[in-house]
């Protein structure tokens, strides 16, 4: 039996399709809060892990506890972040500090847990809706 060109074709696109999903699944991460993050980082596990949280702020509104000095040292910026079981920990990135950081409703750090604090090689942010619930803002006729 002779093997036609498109079952070969065939054969091959799905063993490339085959390699993408298997190379694509050891990237993947999961949302954990910081005290997974501390526990996995304990039993010796390095996968990146994702920490959704929001800056804390004092009585006047003002973030507290957040260290960038770009003229000392542009690549690196610490700040703290409460996850969402309300644990604060402070969160170490080493490149510069994001444009709007401060007015982010809520963070993500991609990264993992070290010697106390968390190594975040991603941070994404979610910034203030443009809109309110329930109000339009029009321009124009």
């Amino acid at each position: 039996m002779k093997i036609k060109p498109f079952h070969l074709a065939a054969l091959l696109v799905i063993a490339v399709g085959i390699g993408v999903i298997i190379s694509t699944s050891g990237d993947a991460s999961s949302y954990v809060c910081f005290a997974e993050a501390k526990e996995m980082a304990q039993d010796g596990d390095d996968d990146k892990v994702h920490v959704v949280g929001s800056l804390p702020k004092d009585a006047s509104g003002k973030i507290e506890g957040m260290f960038y000095q770009p003229e000392k040292d542009p690549n690196l910026f610490r700040f703290m972040l409460l996850d969402e079981k309300k644990e604060l920990v402070e969160v170490l990135y080493f490149k510069p500090r994001p444009a709007d950081f401060e007015r982010s409703e809520k963070i993500v750090v991609v990264g993992a847990m070290k010697d106390g604090h968390f190594e975040a090689d991603k941070i994404l942010m979610k910034c203030p809706s443009k809109y309110n619930e329930g109000e339009v803002k029009g321009g124009g006729a």
